[in-house]
């Protein structure tokens, strides 16, 4: 097993390589604006860290979300690329808050949430890192602060929001490592049940419309 786990959901563009043992390589940078621009050079730091190349990977983990319309897509389209170029390799989806909580390593109640902007928070709750207990939402913090009331609260919107989340706790950005390792964990619980389940489809999890819209009173100025 070779996995290649990316993920663009967040300011951090992150990349990582897994044995299904362990991580053998990962390149991460926090830069919110140039996802596009980070994403591949990342991917090729880690293939020569590991001293590999693309076509030794078996399957493709990536996190979809929920994130910015954006950098968002810049991850899952790349995933698919090389999906294709590889001849049609697995892409594993991963929501990106299962990351952090694997991240984590909390073995009580706790959440995860990650900055939305316009003041806003994409957030779950957990049972435990590997167990996720509610579907993603996107909220204010004031508007979940009673709900989460009492719990650790795990990633950027926490720590942005100390007056919501007064037990805001790291890591602060996503770790293609952790998500890596998450699903070499998924994998093998499926080989043994021989089932599946563990994965989402590589489809972006928005949340919300994209800021760019279609003014409503457009007028179509070409000829009939």
């Amino acid at each position: 097993m070779l996995l290649l786990a990316m993920d663009t959901a967040t300011p951090a563009v992150t990349v990582a390589l897994h044995d299904g043992t362990a991580v053998v390589a990962e390149s991460t940078r926090v830069d919110a604006r140039r996802h596009g621009e980070l994403l591949l050079p990342a991917v090729d730091r880690v293939l020569k860290e590991a001293g590999t190349a693309l076509d030794a990977v078996t399957g493709i983990v990536v996190g979809v979300g929920p994130g910015p319309y954006t950098g968002l897509r810049v991850g899952l389209v790349t995933a698919a690329a090389f999906s294709s170029a590889l001849g049609g390799v697995p892409v594993h989806g991963l929501c990106t808050l299962d990351g952090l909580a694997y991240a984590s390593g909390i073995e009580g109640p706790f959440a995860v949430a990650t900055d939305a902007r316009r003041k806003e928070v994409y957030w779950a709750r957990y049972d435990d890192a590997r167990t996720r207990v509610t579907d993603a939402a996107v909220d204010r913090p004031a508007e979940i602060a009673e709900r989460l009331a009492g719990l650790p609260v795990v990633g950027a919107g926490a720590l942005l929001y100390p007056d919501a989340f007064p037990d805001a706790r790291g890591p602060e950005h996503q770790s293609a490592g952790a998500l890596a390792a998450l699903a070499a964990e998924r994998l093998a619980a499926e080989r043994l049940a021989a089932g599946g389940g563990g994965f989402l489809d590589p489809l972006p999890m928005y949340l919300r419309r994209p800021d760019a819209q279609v003014p409503k009173n457009y007028k179509v100025v070409t000829p009939k």
